[in-house]
């Protein structure tokens, strides 16, 4: 089961997605400060109550009927639940002080020009976006003064483009400024049942919704005091536009800011995903390009300047591909060095049994002198092939390529392998036209050499060596099979290298020291070809295949 892979900028764009709780909190601390200041406004409104309330305190003339017309009176706007309220209210007589039952304080007769004297008192706050209400105990309002929204704002109200713009990304289009404005200058006066409060000497604050909600108004109560006994009240109202529209315009602005923040974090995080990912993926070709197809390691001991971890990996890596290379070279050169310096005693062991058979001995030093000369010249072969691998760089490296037909050359190594091995059956299954390549046609004709060698080797009793040659679009596939034990598991990959080899059993006089396969390599790597080696498909024995480049 294949595990999910994610990319880097995809990891990086979920844990980016936390910055999504800072709207949150941003819109936490808003609706925080909306009630702060709806708190603060009631506040507000009390203490302008108990402010017109203390100017009327102790005045009892004021509290008379408006001159000309019927009065206003606030029990026109009870709900059936306040008419017993009401009725116990306004159809109190007039007692004196020392009458009055408790909570109940008594009325005083009232002046009939008081109105007047309280609309000039409250005349100097019409041009606040408040509503001043002065009632009486009778809910008879005596003086009113300034509306719910000013004349000169109620057409002109600010609705900007952010607002607008978080409107209709929130879906909450609500009404339009001048709808708003009529709906509050419509607003009906406080119900009795809420400035009732007031009568029995508390001081009250309430809220009450306009229209469907969107508005509300926030409103205060304080009574009127004449010689410890209440005459009346002073109700104040104002409306939570200027919060609502305060809040709107820092949600506005926080929506503003949140997707500049979003948008330039998104880029930045894009940018950095994307150069992180283009180093890693970098840092893995130099990886999978530190072994070309010879098998030498290449020279990356540059390595990237950054000073981060990448960078720090990087140099790692290519100090530790340079010491690979020193110990690589260091092998390859091994071999030739060993039969350079084994040469000369060689020759001093050879040149001493030459001359030791020119004395005369007795016949039984004859098979030890025998046996030393064998030895010898096994140990010859031997050097031999140390140096072969070596020589056959050194002649790749100078030797000029030509066009030549494959097919001749195999077929001309297979009339000669029947003559060298008389008891092994070959045969071989060659196209009926030429196929040219490019290259030295003795050198592939050495590297079929070494393929049917190892087959031979590895060959079971009785079975053929199977050659064959087919023709592909760019490519000419040389393959040799045996039938025999199959390719073990551990040399997976590494058949063709240097110094390696698969043989179990003594090869005889034959020196194998895992070099002919290499050579192989080299000569396939040369043609601009590769080598396989894989069991044959019913598990019989093993198949080499070398694909070289057609001319």
């Amino acid at each position: 089961m294949t595990s999910l892979r994610i990319s880097l900028r995809t990891k990086l764009a979920l844990i980016s997605l936390l910055l999504l709780a800072l709207p949150w909190v941003g819109y936490r601390y808003v609706d925080e400060m909306e009630r702060f200041l709806r708190d603060g406004q009631r506040d507000a409104l009390v203490a302008t109550a108990r402010a017109v309330a203390t100017a009327l305190h102790e005045r009892p003339q004021l509290f008379g009927p408006r001159p000309g017309g019927t009065a206003v009176s606030l029990a026109d706007s009870m709900l059936p639940n306040e008419e017993v309220l009401d009725l116990a209210i306004s159809s109190m007589p007039a007692l004196p002080a020392e009458a009055a039952p408790f909570g109940l304080p008594a009325v005083t007769a009232p002046t009939r020009g008081g109105a007047d004297e309280v609309a000039a008192i409250l005349r100097a706050l019409e041009r606040t976006t408040s509503r001043i209400w002065v009632v009486g105990r009778d809910l008879d309002v005596i003086a009113r003064a300034g509306t719910l929204v000013p004349p000169d704002e109620a057409d002109t109200a600010p609705d900007g483009g952010l607002l607008r713009l978080w409107r209709r990304l929130t879906g909450r289009a609500g009404a339009a400024p001048a709808d708003i404005a009529a709906l509050l200058a419509d607003a009906t006066p406080p119900s009795a049942q809420a400035v009732s409060s007031a009568f029995f000497g508390a001081t009250a604050s309430w809220v009450r919704p306009v229209g469907d909600g969107e508005v509300v108004v926030v409103a205060a109560a304080h009574p009127v005091w004449v010689a410890d006994r209440v005459h009346g009240a002073v109700v104040v109202e104002e409306s939570t536009r200027a919060i609502l529209s305060v809040r709107d315009r820092a949600l506005a602005r926080l929506m503003l800011l949140t997707f500049t923040g979003f948008a330039i974090t998104a880029v930045l995080l894009l940018g950095f995903a994307s150069r992180l990912s283009w180093r890693i993926r970098r840092l893995r070709d130099e990886a999978e390009n530190a072994v070309d197809a010879r098998g030498r390691i290449a020279d990356l001991s540059a390595g990237s300047r950054a000073g981060d971890e990448v960078g720090d990996l990087s140099r790692s890596f290519s100090r530790l591909l340079a010491r690979l290379a020193q110990h690589h070279g260091y092998l390859e050169t091994m071999a030739s060095r060993l039969s350079h310096e084994l040469r000369t005693p060689v020759a001093v062991v050879r040149s001493s049994l030459e001359n030791l058979q020119l004395e005369p001995l007795p016949d039984s030093a004859t098979p030890y002198i025998e046996r030393a000369n064998a030895g010898l010249t096994r140990l010859t072969r031997i050097l031999s092939r140390m140096s072969e691998a070596t020589r056959m760089e050194q002649a790749l490296a100078s030797t000029e390529t030509e066009r030549f037909d494959l097919r001749a050359v195999v077929g001309e190594c297979v009339q000669g392998y029947r003559l060298a091995h008389p008891g092994t059956c070959f045969e071989a299954q060659l196209p009926d036209y030429p196929v040219w390549v490019r290259g030295a046609p003795d050198l592939a004709a050495q590297m079929l050499d070494k393929l049917v060698d190892n087959a031979v080797d590895f060959a079971a009793a009785d079975t053929p060596i199977r050659i064959a040659l087919v023709f592909h679009d760019t490519t000419a596939e040389l393959s040799v099979s045996n039938d025999g034990p199959p390719l073990p598991a551990a040399l997976e990959g590494k058949l063709f290298d240097s110094m390696v080899s698969g043989r179990q059993r003594d090869g005889g006089d034959e020196p194998h020291l895992g070099l002919g396969l290499y050579v192989a390599r080299l000569i396939a790597g040369f043609h601009g070809g590769s080598l396989r080696a894989a069991n044959l498909p019913d598990g019989r024995g093993v198949c080499v295949c070398a694909a070289l480049r057609l001319a």
